[in-house]
């Protein structure tokens, strides 16, 4: 994918290097007014993670001890970091059986007098339903934050994920259908209050060098990932359509071979991860490692049973359906540029495993 766009990188590394600036300059403001158009969003602050993007997404809303904060029990755990480095209260939900994502019901039933957020997780290139969730935080008035690391370009409605939230973070980790060369993150909103906060958030809390009125971080994203960034920017709806395509014939090939339950199927995802389950996951992904095909698990140990949350003395049992993903869930290659040759070998030896067991 890199070797198709090399001309175009070398050209915006080339650009960067011979300017000689090379933080917080022009790249990184011309990538932010790419972004925030290309999400339906007026504001796009870059800093340099997904992490930071959620950190410092909270801390611009205002959430701190003493607040709740619901979020999915089936996520990666840098959502859950996030909130505990505010001092707020992680207070996780099960999710809903099918799509793998937090659900409005679900998060009606957590709300208490203490709840100040709600953190929607877009997991593996699936969008939560937004306007449900935007309606019932609305209702209680809560702060919408989404995570929309794994999101880039999928659709809830007629609208992009990353801009219902009050404040929506972001993430431009190598592997994510909008990638760096490096690491990044990227925070998205509407208010023009907050917009102004996270700028001066994310350099040390100043908006005039030397001058600091607030404690901020360290954390901007920089002008070579920037540059990057915006070329690769444009290939974006190219490549998620790729990831359609594949996961469409994945899905019909794959449609009743063995145990397997597929993950829905949409034209407004964008396929992230194309993540079957299977309750044979360690025998079959043993056996495609054999036929060379790579795998991975999103995620093996759901956050609630992680050491790090071990004070929140959440048993084995208490959120099922997160556990039993955990258990089950397998994501297969998905990339643009994956062949057609590739994809039948991925399907063929699937087949082949489960005629033999």
């Amino acid at each position: 994918m890199h070797d198709q766009m090399k001309p175009e990188i070398d050209k915006a590394f080339a650009l960067v290097y011979n300017r000689g600036q090379f933080i917080l300059g022009s790249e990184v403001v011309e990538f932010e007014k790419a972004f925030a158009k290309y999400s339906g969003t007026r504001f796009c602050v870059g800093v340099a993670s997904g992490l930071d993007a959620l950190v410092i997404s909270l801390k611009a809303s205002g959430i701190g001890a003493g607040d709740e904060v619901i979020v999915p029990a089936h996520t990666y755990i840098a959502s859950w970091l996030a909130i505990s480095q505010m001092g707020a209260k992680v207070v996780p939900v099960d999710v809903d059986e099918s799509t793998m994502l937090i659900e409005s019901e679900k998060i009606q039933e957590a709300i208490t007098k203490s709840t100040k957020a709600v953190m929607p997780v877009h997991l593996y290139g699936y969008a939560c339903d937004m306007s449900a969730i935007v309606e019932l935080a609305n209702r209680y008035n809560l702060i919408v934050v989404e995570d929309n690391a794994q999101g880039h370009g999928a659709r809830s409605g007629k609208m992009k994920t990353g801009s219902f939230g009050d404040c929506n973070a972001t993430s431009f980790y190598p592997t994510k259908n909008l990638g760096a060369l490096g690491d990044g993150g990227a925070i998205t909103t509407d208010n023009p209050d907050l917009a102004e906060k996270v700028l001066q958030l994310r350099n040390y809390g100043s908006k005039e060098q030397f001058i600091n009125p607030i404690k901020g971080f360290n954390s901007r994203l920089d002008e070579l990932q920037a540059a990057i960034l915006r070329v690769k920017l444009q290939r974006l709806d190219e490549w998620n359509a790729d990831r359609l395509s594949i996961a469409k014939r994945y899905a019909k090939e794959l449609s009743g071979v063995g145990d397997l339950t597929l993950p829905p199927l949409n034209d407004n995802s964008v396929f992230h991860q194309f993540v079957i389950r299977t309750k044979q996951r360690e025998s079959l992904r043993t056996y495609l490692f054999q036929k060379g095909v790579g795998t991975m698990i999103h995620y093996p140990i759901p956050p609630h049973l992680q050491d790090a949350y071990r004070e929140l003395n959440l048993k084995k049992g208490t959120f099922p359906i997160a556990e039993e993903l955990a258990a089950t869930v397998l994501s297969l290659p998905i990339w643009p540029g994956l062949s057609e040759v590739q994809q039948e070998w991925v399907v063929t030896s699937i087949k082949e495993f489960f005629s033999k067991h």
